[in-house]
C-alpha cells in the first residue's frame, strides 16, 4: 500500500505544457508585439482613470466610484495571464508550473466573478439615477457604494473558492498538455486520471449560475431604464442613450466570450482560443476606450490633471 501510494505521488504532474495559440513563429513574433503593446495600453489606460476618479473632487460620484473600481479590476484581469501569454510567444517551451496553473484559475474566476457583480451595481446605479432620481442621492450613499464594491470581491471569491478545491485535488498522473495560451478550469480537469463528468458539471452550473444570473439582471435593468428615457426631453434621451450604450457595449462584449465558452455544449478549441484572447487581453482595454472617449467629464477631467502634472512638474 505504502509502495503504490509513494509510486503515485512520484507519478503526479508537476508542470503542464501550454500549446499556445498558432504554430508559425512568424505569427508568434507579431502577436507578441501586438499583446505587448495591449497590454501596456490596457495598464496605463486603466491606472489613468483609476487616478483620475480618485483624484478628481468633482468626479466622486456613485457612477465613477464604482467606474474607478472596474477599472482597478479589468487592470488586474489583465494581468493574472497576459505577461505569461506574451512571454510563452517568444519561448519554445511553454510551460507553467502547477502552482503557478491553478493560480491562473483563481484569479481568472475570482476577477470575472467580481467584474460580473461590478457591472450589475454599475447597471443599478444607472437605473436609480434614471428612474428615480428624486432619490438617487438618499438610495445611492457612500454606504450603498462600498457595499456594492464589498459584495462583488466577495462574489468573486465565493465563485473562484467554490470550484478550485474540487479540481486542485484531483489525480493528475499523466497527460499535462493544455491546449490553450493559459490555464482554464475545464481544460485541466479534463486531464486528471480519473472521470470528471461530475466536476465538469459543477464547474458549468457554478460558472453559467453567476454569468446567465448576472447578464439576465443586466438586461433587466436596462430594459427598464430604456422604456423609461422614452419619456424624457430629447436632450435627456441623447445624454441617457450614450451612457447606456457604453455600458451594454461593455457587458455585451464581456458577457458573450464567457457565455459561449462555460455554457456553450460544443467545444470547438480554435474558437475557444480566440474568445480566451478576446476576454484575456482585449476586453480589459474597453475601459480606456469606451468609458473615456465617449465621456465628456472623463475628457476633462484627464486633460486638468495631466495640466496641473505638467505645471507641477515645471515649477520644480
Amino acid at each position: 500500500m505504502m509502495d503504490s501510494m509513494e509510486q503515485f505521488n512520484q507519478s503526479q504532474v508537476s508542470e503542464f505544457i501550454l500549446l499556445g495559440l498558432i504554430s508559425s513563429q512568424n505569427i508568434q513574433f507579431l502577436l507578441f508585439a501586438l499583446f505587448s503593446v495591449t497590454y501596456v495600453i490596457t495598464v496605463l489606460g486603466n491606472l489613468l482613470i483609476v487616478v483620475t476618479v480618485f483624484c478628481t473632487p468633482y468626479l466622486n460620484t456613485p457612477m465613477y466610484f464604482l467606474l474607478g473600481n472596474l477599472s482597478f479590476v479589468d487592470m488586474t484581469l489583465a494581468s493574472f495571464a497576459t505577461p505569461k501569454i506574451i512571454l510563452n510567444l517568444v519561448k519554445k517551451h511553454k510551460t507553467i508550473s502547477f502552482a503557478g496553473c491553478f493560480t491562473q484559475i483563481f484569479l481568472l474566476h475570482f476577477l470575472g466573478g467580481v467584474e460580473m457583480v461590478l457591472l450589475v451595481s454599475m447597471s443599478y446605479d444607472r437605473y436609480v439615477a434614471i428612474c428615480k432620481p428624486l432619490h438617487y442621492t438618499a438610495i445611492m450613499n457612500k454606504r450603498v457604494c462600498i457595499l456594492l464594491v464589498v459584495t462583488s470581491w466577495f462574489s468573486g471569491l465565493l465563485h473562484s473558492g467554490l470550484q478550485i478545491p474540487f479540481v486542485v485535488n484531483l489525480p493528475f498522473c499523466g497527460p499535462n498538455v493544455v491546449d490553450s495560451i493559459f490555464c482554464d478550469l475545464p481544460l485541466v480537469t479534463k486531464l486528471a486520471c480519473i472521470d470528471t463528468y461530475v466536476v465538469q458539471i459543477v464547474i458549468v452550473a457554478n460558472s453559467g449560475m453567476i454569468s446567465l444570473s448576472c447578464f439576465f439582471i443586466l438586461l433587466i435593468s436596462y430594459s427598464l431604464i430604456l422604456i423609461t428615457i422614452r419619456s424624457h426631453s430629447s436632450v435627456g434621451q441623447s445624454k441617457a442613450r450614450s451612457t447606456l450604450t457604453a455600458h451594454i457595449t461593455v457587458v455585451i462584449l464581456f458577457f458573450g466570450p464567457c457565455i459561449f465558452i462555460y455554457i456553450w455544449p460544443f467545444s470547438n478549441h480554435s474558437v475557444d482560443k480566440f474568445l480566451a484572447v478576446f476576454y484575456t487581453i482585449v476586453t480589459p482595454i474597453l475601459n480606456p476606450i469606451i468609458y473615456t472617449l465617449r465621456n465628456k467629464e472623463m475628457k476633462t477631467a484627464m486633460k486638468k490633471l495631466w495640466g496641473s502634472f505638467v505645471s507641477s512638474r515645471q515649477d520644480t
